[in-house]
């Protein structure tokens, strides 16, 4: 698994833990932080799993107006804690990050829902995260 894709599972799990305990991003942020700098060996994938929350967190009004509106028939409190949190990841990647490729952002957002939530997920995320694309990255 490559550095990036490290980071971007440590941020879904922070997006993840501070939606479920419904605490303040940054509280998790330094939790997070201080494991980093005991735990060396992730250090790789800290600064991009940090630089993805941060920018969650900071454009998180912007990111669930995007998903609200590409999310046809679904608002964010209906989505499943674990999807919500890979779609404001996602969708901070393709908003602010223009080094990785649509394709790659999609294809990992969708390998995570996969792996981590329902049947209906992945296809979810994908037609959502399409969606967005075409209008952040046109």
């Amino acid at each position: 698994m490559s550095a990036r894709s490290k980071a971007r599972k440590r941020a879904l799990d922070m997006l993840y833990i501070a939606d479920v305990r419904q605490v303040p991003i940054a509280d998790i942020l330094g939790e997070e932080a201080r494991r980093a700098a005991a735990a060396p060996q992730r250090a790789s994938s800290w600064p991009y799993a940090e630089q993805i929350v941060r920018g969650v967190n900071d454009s998180l009004a912007e990111i669930d107006a995007l998903i609200e509106q590409h999310a046809v028939g679904w608002t964010l409190a209906r989505m499943p804690v674990v999807d919500r949190a890979i779609l404001r990841l996602a969708t901070w990647e393709l908003r602010e990050n223009a080094d990785i490729p649509t394709a790659v952002a999609i294809a990992e957002a969708m390998e995570l829902a996969s792996v981590l939530s329902t049947d209906d997920s992945a296809p979810f995320v994908n037609g959502v995260l399409g969606a967005i694309a075409d209008d952040v990255r046109a």
